[in-house]
């Protein structure tokens, strides 16, 4: 699986470092002017300076250190690292040229690439996949590519085997994540979602069930669509609101609700959820109830994944098929 997803972000990054690339490339005129991009103060400065010293340090001894091997040699990071608040200026004068199939706003890609850099990462330090939502996260890879225009992103798509390495996976029984919910049970109960931070890692599942007042309740909602680094702000709450996409009124709705009730701003992660009476919602027959008192005794602390069968045929934590948490 990680080979897989590998193979598509290494591909993406290709696109990515092509994409600025020539953003920056036509920015300064470099034809005419015959010197490279990043040779050129505007746009380069210290930080940039510095990482090309070091590719070029290593190309030299191998008499490599052309133009494009250097711009082939520096990281996803030092990329992803362009999109950042220092470059603002830069990136409404040139690097937004390289994302026309964004929206425009600096804050949605950085943060998309970001989240890609970080998956990235996880995979060539072949750290576990098993708690990795993957679908998700190459639906962020893809979604990057559409960033750079329509072309990108189909080739991606179809050069893409993960959906295929992951229909091979061996089925797990634990579809349903519960949640420690103080807090999240009434927010669900008016609003049949669940907001959390953003970058927060989920297994893939179906469900979701919220553990309070010692006791896992009784309602176990489908997820119908999740979003990661949603802008929380008012005029992202207007763009939403104006769009012809049901999830994003959705999440409009519940960004206006939860500013008015005093939110800080910044990015959230959603899942918005099935209420009852959906054909796909699930009611258990009783709330699961937990009978373990004491410090440090809950069920759940952070998120716990569990069976729907589990919780369906149990009257107490205690019975609930366990699984790692």
């Amino acid at each position: 699986m990680a080979g897989a997803a590998f193979e598509t972000i290494a591909g993406l990054e290709v696109l990515l470092r092509n994409a600025i690339d020539t953003a920056l490339a036509n920015h300064v005129d470099e034809q005419g002017r015959g010197i490279p991009w990043f040779l050129c103060r505007p746009p380069a400065n210290q930080l940039i300076g510095e990482a090309v010293e070091v590719v070029r340090n290593r190309l030299i001894p191998q008499s490599r250190d052309t133009r494009h091997q250097i711009v082939a040699g520096l990281s996803f990071g030092f990329w992803s690292g362009m999109l950042g608040p220092k470059y603002e200026d830069l990136w409404r004068t040139a690097l937004r040229l390289a994302f026309p199939g964004s929206s425009g706003a600096r804050k949605q890609v950085a943060a998309e690439v970001e989240a890609v850099r970080k998956f990235r990462n996880r995979l060539a330090h072949h750290d576990s996949m098993l708690n990795v939502d993957i679908p998700f996260e190459m639906r962020r890879v893809t979604r990057v590519a559409d960033f750079l225009g329509p072309d990108p992103g189909a080739w991606l798509r179809q050069t893409d085997r993960t959906a295929d390495v992951y229909a091979t996976r061996p089925s797990s029984p634990a579809d349903t994540v519960v949640v420690p919910a103080k807090d999240a049970w009434p927010f669900y109960e008016e609003n049949f979602a669940y907001i959390c931070q953003s970058g927060r890692w989920f297994r893939p599942v179906d469900r979701f069930a919220f553990y309070a007042d010692q006791e896992v309740k009784a309602e176990v909602p489908r997820v119908t669509h999740r979003r990661d680094n949603v802008r929380w702000n008012p005029h992202e709450q207007a763009r939403l609101a104006d769009s012809e996409d049901r999830n994003d009124r959705k999440i409009a709705a519940l960004i206006s609700v939860t500013l008015t009730a005093g939110w800080t701003e910044g990015t959230y992660q959603v899942f918005l959820l099935t209420r009852p009476g959906d054909p796909e919602h699930r009611t258990l027959p009783r709330p699961v109830a937990h009978r373990t008192s004491g410090r440090g005794s809950a069920f759940v602390q952070r998120q716990r994944y569990v069976s729907l069968h589990g919780l369906e045929t149990s009257d107490s934590t205690s019975a609930v098929v366990p699984t790692e948490p």
